[in-house]
């Protein structure tokens, strides 16, 4: 069974910077891919970074393009999130997932497991 825990929320100011982890557990040969999501009150989890987990594909919502940075170590079974020029439209909670046949990226509902997210507030 897969767990999937995130860290490394908190609150920043605008233009300042966080790093997420996120440390999962129970990953085997068939994971293909690892993402994060955020949702912000009232409104639809979105897609915002994920990373094929054997080849190291990264994918970007246009929104964190040249801000964000996901990157992960297969020997930690850890995934990253740099996030840079923090905005306050990204404050939400950041969710991890996980996905074993994974062929749209920024698909919500091709990502088997979830973490329990982290919160991330920007400052205005």
């Amino acid at each position: 069974q897969v767990q999937l825990v995130e860290s490394g929320g908190g609150l920043v100011q605008a233009g300042g910077s966080l790093r997420l982890s996120c440390a999962a557990s129970g990953l085997t040969f068939s994971t293909d891919a690892m993402g994060w999501f955020r949702q912000a009150p009232g409104k639809e989890r979105e897609f915002v970074a994920a990373v094929r987990w054997r080849g190291g594909d990264t994918y970007y919502a246009d929104s964190v393009k040249g801000r964000f940075t996901i990157s992960k170590d297969n020997a930690k079974n850890t995934v990253y999130l740099q996030m840079n020029s923090l905005k306050p439209e990204d404050t939400a909670s950041y969710y991890c997932a996980t996905g074993r046949f994974v062929s749209g990226l920024g698909e919500a509902n091709e990502y088997d497991d979830w973490g329990q997210g982290t919160q991330v507030t920007v400052s205005s």
